[in-house]
């Protein structure tokens, strides 16, 4: 980073995961690992595929080991989370338990002085520019990829509306490819969509987050150059990591920006 010297007071520290997989049967699993938050982050953002198979038994159980954590939790939900298409019921009872949840929204939380902004979808695949699905062909073909041009176009409108210091996109599906190397190739369609990273790009952020990839790699770039990450539980291999966002500061005196991503990891 170049420009000022920035304090810890300059500095946003978002924890995230995602793919936790919680069953009726793992009450007390991970809270335990979670007790920390209040002193390592300001916010924990979860990338969906809280539960094994969506059922409200299992998001009842992640209910309580997501609530009251000292931080605001933020989460997007996944393909697991809809598998029993109750998405909706999930969505309410995890806002019962003060848990946001974004679905082509946005939300601000203060911190410090400051303003973080997430927006979130779940999002949906579809494959890489030049590797792509199209709305062409069968109807079953029109509906996949519309419903892909449906959710990237929501992550694009509620990532404009935000005017915050730090902007951060929260998705299930991986905008960008780099962070799907060590899944099979065949397969990357079904893993994410190159239009979150143009919706991405479009708008602008200081960092993007994913989850879904389980053998994927964490780091990874938008083709505009935002900074994604993988966070996936089975990638980061810990309850949480954790990235330090520096306020974006002036760097020259002409108003250009340069924003630095520090990360650490917590292990389960």
């Amino acid at each position: 980073m170049t420009g000022p010297q920035q304090s810890n007071d300059d500095i946003v520290r978002i924890a995230a995961v995602a793919d936790i997989h919680l069953g009726a049967d793992s009450a007390g699993s991970l809270r335990p690992a979670l007790a920390r938050l209040p002193e390592e982050a300001d916010v924990l953002l979860v990338g969906g595929d809280l539960t094994r198979h969506g059922t409200l038994d299992e998001a009842r159980v992640v209910a309580t080991e997501l609530a009251d954590l000292g931080v605001p939790v933020i989460a997007v939900l996944g393909n697991h989370d809809h598998h029993s298409d109750a998405q909706d019921e999930i969505t309410a009872l995890l806002c019962e338990h003060g848990i946001r949840v974004l679905e082509g929204e946005c939300t601000t939380v203060p911190v410090g002085t400051h303003t973080l902004g997430v927006a979130g979808t779940k999002g949906f695949g579809g494959g890489f520019a030049g590797k792509c699905a199209s709305v062409f062909g069968e109807r079953i073909m029109r509906e996949f990829a519309s419903y892909t041009v449906d959710l990237a176009d929501a992550l694009h409108v509620a990532l404009c509306r935000l005017d915050t210091d730090v902007k951060v996109a929260l998705t299930h599906y991986s905008p960008c490819g780099d962070t799907l190397h060590g899944e099979p190739p065949e397969i990357y369609p079904f893993l994410g969509s190159y239009l979150l990273g143009e919706a991405i790009d479009t708008c602008g952020a200081d960092l993007a987050i994913h989850g879904h990839a389980h053998a994927g790699y964490e780091r990874g770039t938008t083709p505009g150059g935002v900074r994604v990450r993988n966070v996936a539980q089975p990638v980061i291999r810990a309850a949480y990591t954790v990235y330090d966002l520096p306020i974006p500061v002036a760097a020259n005196g002409s108003g250009d920006v340069e924003v630095g991503v520090a990360e650490g990891s917590r292990t389960w």
